[in-house]
Order: C-alpha cells, then structure tokens, then sequence
C-alpha cells in the first residue's frame, strides 16, 4: 500500500532529510562560470577537462543543456549533436550513442562510440549511407539484421539532421 509506504519513509527521514545529504561546495577562489569538460571517444579526445560554460547533448529522454553547478547526473547519448560553448566559440560534434556523467564535483564527462566534429561530415557519404541502410532494412532476411540495419537508419537520418 503506497500510503503504508509513504509514512514509513516519513518516519525515517524527517522533513528536513534533504540536510543530510552531502552538499557540493565551492573552493574558494573558483570559477563559477565554466566547468570542466572531458569529451573524448575511442579514437579522439575533444575536450581534456577544458574549461567550458555550457554543454547540450541529445539524450534518450531528450536533449538537454548542462551549466555550471548542473545536479549531479547520468544519461545515455542518442544519436545527435553535442554543442560544446566555450567563453568566445562553440563548438559541434556529431555522437552516434554513449553516456554523459555530471559529478558531484561539477566536472562532466562525455564518453561517446563514435564522435566526429559536424564540419567534417561528408554530406554525400551520409546520403549515401542513409540509402544503404534503408536498402538493408527492407532486405534483411533475420530480426537481428533488421535491427542492425534500423539503428544504422537513426544514426544516418541524426547526421543528415546535424548537416542541414
């Protein structure tokens, strides 16, 4: 019974409970303007705790932008852009899947499959793939194959969205 449950959980954490859980604090002297982003992939580091002021990256529930003294968080990356804004230039990359971490230090990590800066996509080549993955869903023969190929469809179609 949920109310059974809420009056336990009442007794046990008092009103104030929020009090005891563990606060981030600032050293002093710190920057409270950026933060430091790690954004890298197996092939290439983008970001080795540089100093940023903000960060969007498209998550399976949706995108969302990290500032700094964002809540500590955890997300998987869906296939899109991440835009990284440094104090006079930003930034976008293109991330197939992977996860975004924001620490309790404030620090976020970005740990992506595959990575690439939007600039160097080849828009022929993603048409080209998108065709070639739509072709494989219509002719795959097992379930596995269908799902290979559907997911190929997604990446295809979020880096042709990338490029317009």
């Amino acid at each position: 019974n949920m109310a059974a449950l809420g009056r336990v959980f009442v007794r046990r954490f008092p009103r104030n409970w929020v009090g005891f859980m563990p606060r981030r604090g600032l050293a002093e002297g710190e920057d409270v303007t950026t933060f430091p982003l790690l954004f890298s992939s197996p092939r290439e580091s983008f970001f080795d705790n540089t100093r940023v002021v903000q960060v969007d990256v498209p998550a399976t529930s949706g995108n969302f932008g990290i500032l700094p003294k964002h809540v500590p968080s955890l997300a998987v990356l869906r296939p899109g852009v991440v835009t990284v804004y440094e104090q006079n230039k930003q930034s976008k990359y293109f991330v197939s899947s992977g996860t975004v971490t924001v620490l309790n230090d404030a620090s976020v990590q970005i740990i992506a499959e595959e990575a690439a800066a939007v600039e160097d996509l080849d828009p022929q080549a993603v048409r080209s793939g998108l065709e070639n993955a739509q072709q494989q869903v219509v002719a795959s023969s097992s379930e596995e194959a269908k799902a290979e190929a559907m997911i190929a469809v997604e990446v295809h179609e979020a880096m042709a969205k990338a490029l317009d």
